[in-house]
């Protein structure tokens, strides 16, 4: 019977789709025998503008890489830095990302360099790790091989092919914004607001500032290209040829942006439940959503093949919600229509579908061996108030800037640049011709097979409907964690720049007016292009001499310190030694000397969170044997102490590390509303500096500057005083 029935949609999608080849060219001679022109020139001025559109998205992405280029270069001096002045410039996890790209070109071959990737002793002392894996470094292993097989080696230097790929895949991010924003709408004028919003709002579209190499930087191109491509599939009386291009973009986009960041899978869960409720209230073709989940589901078993058995994307919600879609359709699809258990079924579809869902992601993770992120799932409990603690890792997560909600300089910025305002119009607009379009369906009323600008029914259109629910489940996460703003401003800046350019919407909000004055069509069709031009010009007024002031001003990058501390390590150093530290400057001294560290600034295991805690506590307030065989059971060599962590003086009392280090070590007394601090033990990190026992027993300064203290890890203790 399912194999039937799955016949029976793809026969209908056959028919549909030669159907609408049939009747497009008799609308389009219609169309143009009631404006007096012949199809000849329809054609022509169809091909001009898809050209001149094109051409304009094109352009802008182009343009918008040559911007990050140029003001990379402003702000660091890239070409008049050494190469280790350069690779300071990569902080945190974005140093280690680049320091296995630097291992790949370095290998004597890439399947050497790949199997030292895979099982990889070098990085983390006493752990082996599958670095592909862990780390998700298909983009290194991708730009490696580019940089060999174009012979790139004579003609441009490793780091400058690296960012210029990530450079070029932000130019094909802002093209797929373009792209999506002008099919919306039907005009590129639309495409190009998106891109000048983007821009503008730069701050809060994008971190390509200040971390080139991080994963969303190389995956979110590939799922803007994937959205701009689901657009034009949803959308009604496609050709066949431009309906199997879409399929087809979605199916490799879906595929390559799985492979590229450890994330996707929760993102592509987002868009997975806005086309479960567009399919559910009956706003789009039925057939082509579960194509869709098809395509999602595929591309889960492909993850989980190249990604070493991930077994995460086994028991990951996108999953066991495309397959319980997938199930309650075949069981709606068994069912006679006449009977009353079918009605039934539709009547509780949604309960029915998150029921299986959830049922089948707990039966999941019970009979799957998987190591899902179980910190996240504590953090959520703990960010929501269900929960309290004083574990270092989970206090630290929470006092991270991107983990906070939005302060209201996002929102004051996004309003000074007219984009909240406009976004809120159109939202609003949106989703009351969506709920009348849904009252029709319940009502029995039919959806109409064409749309036409006359009808006011934007909310008909599914493509549309699919963004409305996308970018309100999106702008609920970043009202709650202010980092997800990345992921939900750029489709801000489109859906905005749809609305003030379409027709469509200006004529559904005067039909709700009910104008008569003047004719309603008309004036659409004058606003459509009247607004966008005069936001337009005022943001080139405002914004475009803030953009060419930040190309031209010359920006002052230099951290000396972190230089003389690399240098002194790569000539004095023992090649066999570990150093330890803080994770964010163990990347570096990875990156910079590739000396073996003992910890790393990854937050997706466990092993190397307890890590991290454990090396932190060189700021709390132990004894310096405790450090000492803290130190020594990760066979460290070395250890750097940072005066800026040491001496922090932060903006939020509490979320120092060495206050929430005393917080988990249970240092800090409450009393009264105070908190106090109490130990025995002075911190650790200002008694080292003293130069007297018990410290100088088990540690002996070896460098030093102003910002950084390095101290050998006596392997004899001596005990004298």
């Amino acid at each position: 019977k399912m194999s039937s029935g799955a016949a029976d949609l793809r026969q209908r999608k056959k028919q549909n789709c030669t159907e609408s080849d049939k009747m497009a060219p008799e609308e389009r001679n219609k169309e143009s025998s009631k404006l007096g022109r012949s199809p000849k020139y329809m054609l022509i001025q169809r091909f001009a503008k898809l050209f001149f559109g094109c051409l304009a998205a094109v352009t802008s992405g182009m343009m918008y890489a040559v911007y990050l280029s140029t003001y990379h270069e402003r702000k660091f001096w890239f070409s008049s830095r050494q190469e280790l002045e350069r690779e300071i410039t990569f902080q945190g996890d974005s140093a280690i990302y680049y320091s296995f790209y630097k291992e790949l070109l370095k290998a004597p071959s890439f399947e050497r360099g790949v199997y030292e990737l895979t099982h990889n002793n070098k990085t983390i002392s006493l752990k082996t790790i599958n670095a592909v894996q862990q780390m998700t470094l298909y983009p290194e292993l991708i730009a490696s091989v580019l940089y060999q097989a174009s012979g790139s080696e004579e003609v441009i230097e490793p780091v400058y092919f690296y960012i210029g790929i990530v450079f070029g895949l932000q130019g094909i991010y802002v093209t797929a914004l373009f792209v999506t924003s002008w099919v919306m709408s039907g005009t590129w004028l639309a495409g190009m607001l998106t891109v000048a919003w983007f821009i503008i709002n730069r701050t809060d579209t994008t971190r390509i500032d200040y971390s080139i190499p991080s994963r969303e930087n190389w995956a979110l191109p590939y799922f803007a290209c994937q959205v701009a491509a689901l657009t034009g599939y949803l959308k009604k009386n496609l050709n066949c040829s431009a309906e199997k291009f879409c399929y087809l973009l979605v199916n490799a986009s879906t595929y390559t942006f799985m492979m590229m960041w450890e994330y996707s899978h929760y993102l592509l869960f987002v868009q997975a439940v806005s086309l479960f409720l567009l399919d559910s209230f009956a706003l789009a073709q039925t057939e082509k959503v579960h194509e869709v989940y098809r395509i999602y589901l595929f591309s889960v078993i492909v993850g989980y093949l190249l990604q070493f058995e991930n077994s995460t994307l086994l028991v990951s919600p996108l999953l066991s919600l495309v397959v319980a879609l997938m199930l309650s359709k075949s069981l709606q699809m068994n069912m006679k229509k006449s009977t009353f258990v079918s009605r039934l079924l539709k009547v509780m579809y949604i309960y029915l579908v998150l029921t299986v869902a959830v049922t089948l992601n707990f039966l999941l993770k019970m009979f799957i061996p998987h190591k899902e992120n179980g910190h996240l799932l504590k953090f959520i409990e703990v960010k929501l108030g269900l929960n309290t603690t004083k574990n270092f890792t989970m206090n630290w997560l929470l006092c991270q800037e991107s983990l906070q909600a939005p302060s209201q300089d996002f929102f004051l910025r996004l309003t000074q640049s007219s984009l909240l305002p406009f976004y809120i119009l159109v939202l609003i607009i949106c989703l009351f011709s969506v709920t009348q379009v849904i009252f029709r369906r319940i009502c029995g009323e039919p959806l109409k097979e064409t749309i036409k600008l006359e009808d006011g029914r934007i909310g008909e259109r599914p493509e549309i409907v699919y963004h409305v629910i996308h970018t309100i489940l999106l702008g609920c996460l970043a009202m709650c964690l202010e980092g997800m703003k990345y992921l939900w401003t750029p489709y801000v800046c489109m859906l905005a720049a749809f609305g003030v350019c379409s027709p469509e919407l200006w004529m559904t909000l005067f039909k709700w007016l009910r104008l008569k004055a003047v004719h309603p069509i008309l004036l659409a069709l004058i606003l459509s292009m009247a607004v966008p031009t005069i936001i337009g010009f005022s943001l080139w007024k405002e914004f475009f001499p803030r953009i060419m002031t930040e190309l031209t001003e010359l920006q002052e990058f230099y951290d000396p310190d972190t230089v003389e501390l690399m240098t002194w390590i790569k000539r004095q150093a023992p090649v066999a030694a570990v150093f330890a530290g803080s994770p964010q400057l163990m990347g570096v001294i990875k990156l910079c000397t590739g000396w073996m560290v003992s910890s790393l600034p990854l937050y997706n295991d466990d092993d190397l969170l307890k890590r991290n805690e454990n090396i932190y506590q060189i700021y709390s307030k132990r004894s310096a044997e405790d450090i000492y065989k803290i130190l020594t059971s990760y066979k460290a060599n070395f250890l750097v102490i940072e005066d800026s962590i040491c001496n922090e003086v932060g903006p939020v009392r509490g979320c120092r590390v060495k206050d929430l280090l005393d917080i988990a070590n249970g240092h800090v007394v409450c009393e009264e509303g105070d908190n106090y601090a109490y130990s025995k033990y002075g911190r650790f990190c200002h008694e080292i500096k003293m130069n007297y026992s018990p410290y100088v027993n088990y540690f002996t300064r070896v460098y030093w500057n102003r910002s950084y203290f390095v101290y050998r890890i006596n392997t004899v203790i001596s005990f004298q005083s």
